[in-house]
């Protein structure tokens, strides 16, 4: 599967760091991108403006480009 696959409610994994993380609070903030690791899985929980989906990981919601992400076998 490819990042094209990804919609709404899918479990995704981590393939790549971006150089930052955006976080999808209200007024969204940058971290680290050491904050997450490749292979990481996350449920996406939203598609938002300018083509970032919103993903939930263990350690916070964050925006991130398909670019970085691959659907998760079930």
């Amino acid at each position: 599967m490819n990042h094209l696959d990804i919609t709404v409610g899918s479990k995704v994994r981590l393939i790549s760091l971006p150089p930052y993380l955006k976080t999808a609070d209200p007024m969204p903030m940058l971290r680290p991108a050491d904050t997450l690791s490749v292979g990481d899985e996350g449920l996406v929980l939203d598609l938002r403006p300018g083509g970032y989906w919103g993903v939930k990981f263990s350690r916070g919601i964050f925006l991130l480009e398909s670019d970085y992400l691959e659907v998760s076998n079930p």
